[in-house]
C-alpha cells in the first residue's frame, strides 16, 4: 500500500466534531465535520471515520496516528458531572478550597458568588501530621489513622480522592505513605497526589488543581478508554495522542494519569496552527479568531510565539469576571475565550435591550435553523437570513437549513417585542456579537502590548471566517488570513503540534545561598520525569529539553519566568542568572532594583521530541485562469457599510486558482465555512491556496 502514511485529527467542540486526515507522503487532505453528540462523544467520533471512510477506503488500518482534542473534561466541571471526590490534607487546611486567596473578584457587589467547591466539607478529611517549608519533618503521620480516614471516605461512596498536604513538594514522604494506604484499603479508589500532579508552592492553587484533576479523572480514564477500545474495533492499530492545553501532545496514559493538562485540548490547537502558519509566511504579529458554534477563542500571537501562561480559571460564577472561577495551576495557552458563536442565543435583556450569548444552542437542539427542535434564534440564524450563508451548501450541501423557520423566530422573539424591522433585528444580532468579540480582542491584545491595526487576523472555525470582516472592521485590522479548509481549523492545528511535556517543581532558596550544582539534579530529575512521559523511545528520537525558572525579589508576593540557556546549570555564575533576572524583569516593568536580594521558587522543564509538521502542498496551477468559471452566481446580502442589501459575488473556494485576485462585495464558500468579505477589500489567493483579505481604504 504506497503512499499511504496517514495521520488523523480529531476535535469534539461543543456544537461541531471535526475531523482531518492527512497523507503525510503526498500531502492530500480529508476533511470531515458533523455534529457532536453530548451524551457519548465517542459516537460522533465513529460517524465522522465512516464518513471519511467513504472517501478513502480502508485509511483506518493504515493510520499512524489519532490526535485527539476535547471538551470533555472542561464540560464535566461546569456542568458538575465529575466523581464524586474526596479530599485528605494537613490539619488545619480543611476549607483552603473555600478561603482561597481571600480576594473578591467584584468589591463592591455584596452578592458576589463564588464557585461551589468541587469536593463538600463534609467530604473533606484532616490528617495531623506537619512537614516544614524546608522538607524536615516537625509532626510524623500516623498511619492508623490515615486508615481511619481512608475507611471514613469509602464508607461515604467517593470515587476519587485527592491527598494534597503542607509542603508536600519540599517533601513527598507522607503523601506516599497515604497513597500506600488508600491502595491496601481501597484499591479501586481512582487517586490524585498532589506532588505528582503539581509538586508547586502555593497551597489554595495546589490544591484546587490536585482536586479537580481527581473529579474529572475517573470520567476521563473511562471515556479515553471506550474511545481506545473503539477505534481498535474500526481497525485503528496506530498510536492515540491527546492535546494538551500547553500546546504540545502527549499519550493516552499521560491524559489519563493528569486529565487537569487537557482541560483547554480542543481550544488550544487553532493558537498552534496559527502560530505554525505565522512562522511559515514570516507574520510578527498574528490574531488567531477561531469562532465555532459555542465559544469564540483568540490568540496574540507575537514574534511568533503563542505565550504561555501558568495558570488560568474554568467554570467561572461570572464568566468574564477574573477570580469568579475554580484556580487550575497548570501550564496552558494564553488565549482569550468567550461565549460567543454560531449557536449563540439572542434573546431580549431585562432592560428591554438586545442581548447575544453567552448561552449557546450547542449541538441539541442548535439554532432554529438547524430544524432539530431549536426555538431560540442564534447567530447563524442572522446569519442566514442576512444572505452570508446558503441554506442550501451547508457542511457542502450534507445539512439542509430552514430559513422561514429562522424568519419567524427572529420575527417573533427579538423583531416584534423590539419594534423594529426583521433588517434592523438579524443585522444588530451579527453586529453585537462582532462588538461583544471586538471589546474583548481589544482588551487582550492591550494585555500583551500589542497594536490591533498591525495585526494579521487569521480565522477559523466554522463561523469564523463569516465575522473576520466585521471584527477587523472594529479593530481597525487591515488584513485577514483565512486558510484552506479553515472551518475545521483546530483539527489541522493537531498536526502542526510537537510532542510535549512540562514538568516543575518548587524549591524556594535565595541566589546567593543557593547551590548550582543541587539545582542540576533538580533539572536531571525534572528532565527524566518529563521524558518518561512522552510515552516513545526518546533515546533512539532524541529529545529536546528547555529549561526556565521562576524568580522573584525576596518579600514579593508573585514572580517572573526566567529562560536559561541549556548546559549544567553549575556553569553559571550567579552574577549571570542575576543579569538575565534583571533584563527580564526591566522588559516587563520597565526598571529592576540591582540592591534587592533575589531568590528561586520555581524550576521548570519543557520535554520536546523533534517536531513532525505539516507540510504545506502547493496547488497545482491551471494553464486557462479564468476566475469566471469559480463564481457560483450572485446573492443578496447585507453590507456592513451601506447598510442595506447588495448583491454578493459568490465563488466556489475550490475552483479558485493560486495567483487570482479579486474584489469584494464578496462570498467563498467551501464545505465547513464561508467567507464573508464587504465592498472596501481586495481578495487575493497564493500557491498554497490561502485567502488573504486586504482591507483598503479608512
Amino acid at each position: 500500500m504506497a503512499d499511504r502514511n496517514f495521520r488523523l485529527g480529531c476535535d469534539i467542540g461543543g456544537t461541531f466534531t471535526d475531523f482531518v486526515l492527512l497523507n503525510d507522503d503526498t500531502g492530500e487532505i480529508y476533511t470531515a465535520k458533523c455534529l457532536t453528540t453530548p451524551k457519548d462523544p465517542s459516537d460522533a467520533v465513529e460517524e465522522g471515520i465512516k464518513i471519511l471512510s467513504k472517501k478513502v477506503p480502508g485509511f483506518i488500518s493504515e493510520l499512524k496516528e489519532f490526535i485527539h482534542g476535547t471538551t470533555l473534561v472542561i464540560n464535566s466541571i461546569i456542568e458538575r458531572k465529575g466523581a464524586k471526590t474526596g479530599l485528605i490534607t494537613t490539619k488545619g487546611f480543611r476549607d483552603v478550597l473555600e478561603i482561597g486567596r481571600e480576594i473578591r473578584y467584584a468589591p463592591y457587589d455584596i452578592f458576589a458568588e463564588f464557585p461551589k467547591p468541587l469536593v463538600p466539607r463534609h467530604l473533606r478529611m484532616e490528617v495531623d501530621e506537619r512537614i516544614r517549608s524546608d522538607g524536615s519533618v516537625l509532626r510524623p503521620l500516623n498511619p492508623d489513622e490515615v486508615r481511619s480516614v481512608v475507611k471514613r471516605l469509602v464508607s461515604k461512596g467517593v470515587e476519587s480522592i485527592a491527598v494534597c498536604l503542607i509542603n508536600s513538594f519540599e517533601n513527598p514522604s507522607h503523601e506516599r505513605m497515604i497513597e500506600e494506604i488508600i491502595n491496601e484499603e481501597a484499591p479501586w479508589i481512582s487517586t490524585s497526589i498532589s506532588y505528582k500532579v503539581l509538586p508547586q508552592i502555593r497551597e489554595y492553587e495546589r490544591t484546587s488543581t490536585t482536586v479537580t484533576n481527581a473529579y474529572v479523572k475517573p470520567l476521563t480514564e473511562k471515556y479515553l478508554s471506550n474511545l481506545k477500545e473503539r477505534l481498535q474495533r474500526l481497525g485503528f492499530r496506530g498510536k492515540l495522542f491527546i492535546m494538551l492545553s500547553s500546546g504540545g501532545i502527549t499519550s493516552v496514559e499521560t491524559a489519563k494519569e493528569f486529565p487537569v493538562r487537557i482541560i483547554e485540548s480542543g481550544p488550544t490547537a487553532a493558537v498552534i496552527a496559527a502560530q505554525y502558519y505565522g512562522k511559515h509566511f514570516n507574520i510578527s504579529e498574528m490574531f488567531c479568531f477561531d469562532m465555532g458554534g459555542t465559544t469564540a477563542k483568540s490568540c496574540l500571537i507575537q514574534k511568533g510565539e503563542a505565550g504561555v501562561v501558568p495558570t488560568f480559571e474554568v467554570g467561572r460564577v461570572q464568566r468574564f469576571m477574573k477570580g469568579s472561577g475554580l484556580t487550575i495551576q497548570v501550564p496552558v495557552v494564553d488565549l482569550m475565550e468567550i461565549g460567543a458563536g454560531g449557536g449563540s442565543i439572542a434573546k431580549i435583556s431585562k432592560m428591554g435591550t438586545l442581548k447575544v450569548g453567552p448561552e449557546s444552542a450547542g449541538a441539541d437542539p442548535g439554532p432554529i435553523c438547524y430544524d432539530r427542535g431549536g426555538e431560540d434564534p442564534c447567530v447563524t440564524d442572522a446569519d442566514l437570513l442576512l444572505g452570508y450563508l446558503d441554506e442550501s451548501y451547508f457542511l457542502g450541501g450534507e445539512m439542509k437549513l430552514n430559513k422561514d423557520k429562522a424568519r419567524y423566530g427572529i420575527e417573533e422573539k427579538i423583531a416584534k417585542p423590539l419594534k423594529v424591522t426583521l433588517t434592523q433585528a438579524i443585522w444588530g444580532i451579527h453586529d453585537l456579537i462582532n462588538e461583544t468579540m471586538a471589546a474583548a480582542a481589544k482588551t487582550h491584545i492591550a494585555e500583551k502590548g500589542g497594536n490591533p491595526k498591525i495585526v494579521t487576523i487569521a480565522a477559523f472555525g466554522g463561523a469564523g471566517p463569516v465575522h473576520a470582516y466585521g471584527l477587523a472592521k472594529k479593530l481597525g485590522a487591515k488584513k485577514i488570513m483565512v486558510p484552506p479548509n479553515a472551518g475545521v481549523g483546530s483539527a489541522m492545528g493537531f498536526f502542526t503540534a510537537p510532542r510535549a511535556f512540562d514538568a516543575l517543581v518548587s524549591h524556594k532558596v535565595s541566589l546567593s545561598k543557593a547551590d548550582f550544582s543541587e539545582i542540576e539534579d533538580i533539572f536531571k530529575k525534572l528532565e527524566r520525569e518529563a521524558a518518561s512521559t512522552l510515552f516513545v523511545e526518546y533515546s533512539k528520537e532524541g529529545i529536546i529539553f528547555t529549561r526556565s525558572v521562576d524568580m522573584r525579589f525576596v518579600g514579593q508576593g508573585s514572580e517572573i519566568s526566567v529562560p536559561v540557556s541549556y548546559k549544567p546549570f553549575y556553569e553559571f555564575k550567579k552574577e549571570e542568572i542575576r543579569r538575565i533576572f534583571d533584563e527580564c524583569y526591566e522588559k516587563l516593568y520597565g526598571r529592576t532594583y540591582p540592591e534587592s536580594e533575589v531568590e528561586f521558587i520555581n524550576f521548570k522543564v519543557r520535554a520536546q521530541l523533534p517536531e513532525k509538521l505539516l507540510k504545506l502542498s502547493k496547488i497545482e496551477k491551471k494553464a486557462n485562469k479564468n476566475l469566471q468559471e469559480a463564481v457560483k452566481g450572485k446573492r443578496l446580502a447585507f453590507s456592513q457599510l451601506k447598510k442595506e442589501f447588495i448583491p454578493f459575488t459568490v465563488y466556489d473556494r475550490y475552483k479558485i486558482f493560486p495567483g487570482a485576485k479579486f474584489y469584494g462585495p464578496a462570498i467563498i464558500e467551501e464545505r465547513e465555512s464561508t467567507v464573508v468579505a464587504g465592498e472596501d477589500t481586495e481578495i487575493s489567493v497564493d500557491d498554497y491556496g490561502f485567502l488573504w483579505i486586504e482591507i483598503k481604504g479608512g
